[in-house]
């Protein structure tokens, strides 16, 4: 079972909306799949709660619980989990980042959030520093500066590698939510949807790959 975290220091970035969009991609994909919110403000859970489909699982925990959380959804035959974190939470932050075979870190391209990116890196080193991504989220489709400078300015200026796939300024990422749904599902060929089945044939490719060996024994210790 692979776990995927997706942390921040600040509200507003799209952690939610990133989690259940890369969570449906993983479901069509055909993965056995389940989110955890550990957001207070179940933001997930709520959506989970709008949705006429079964799948992806998803359940509204706290931080304390989410190993034993883990150890659930693996015995139930889950393969990848998304883990959906509060802004401005360091517990929850640093526990979903120390169970995960994959961090990521979704940003505006804005001041506001990039300014977070040192206090969130610090909870990834203190979380045993697993692979991590800035995801670029928000980008204007006709922004001015590429994602591809805004990918270079970020790793240069905070020492974070930034995916290759960023997420765009659509509609379908405000609107989908509202009925239970991802931007997949509204407009299968959008462009909201490419992006994201793009970031997570990227998220599956690099969690499969960079794997943290200590990953095994945190499950097993769940276990005991």
């Amino acid at each position: 079972m692979r776990v995927i975290a997706i942390i921040g220091q600040k509200g507003g970035t799209g952690k939610t909306t990133t989690a259940l969009g890369l969570a449906v991609s993983a479901e069509r994909a055909g993965f056995r799949t389940a989110v955890l919110d550990l957001d207070p403000q179940t933001n997930a859970a709520n959506w989970k709660d709008r949705r006429e489909a079964e799948e992806p699982a998803v359940e509204s925990i706290q931080p304390g619980r989410l190993r034993q959380t883990l150890k659930s959804a693996e015995g139930a035959g889950a393969e990848i989990v998304f883990i959906d974190t509060p802004g401005k939470s360091d517990t929850a932050a640093v526990e979903a980042a120390r169970v995960a075979d994959l961090v990521l870190i979704p940003v505006r391209p804005q001041i506001f959030d990039l300014e977070t990116l040192s206090a969130v890196r610090d909870a990834v080193r203190l979380a045993g520093s697993p692979p991590t991504y800035v995801v670029l989220n928000g980008i204007h489709p006709s922004a001015t500066r590429s994602p591809a400078e805004q990918r270079e300015m970020i790793g240069n200026a905070f020492g974070l590698p930034v995916s290759p796939v960023h997420l765009s300024h659509r509609a379908a990422f405000a609107e989908a939510p509202a009925s239970g749904q991802s931007p997949q599902e509204v407009e299968p060929h959008g462009k909201a949807a490419a992006e994201l089945e793009a970031l997570f044939a990227f998220v599956d490719k690099t969690a499969t790959a960079k794997a943290r060996p200590e990953a095994v024994p945190i499950l097993q210790e769940a276990r005991r």
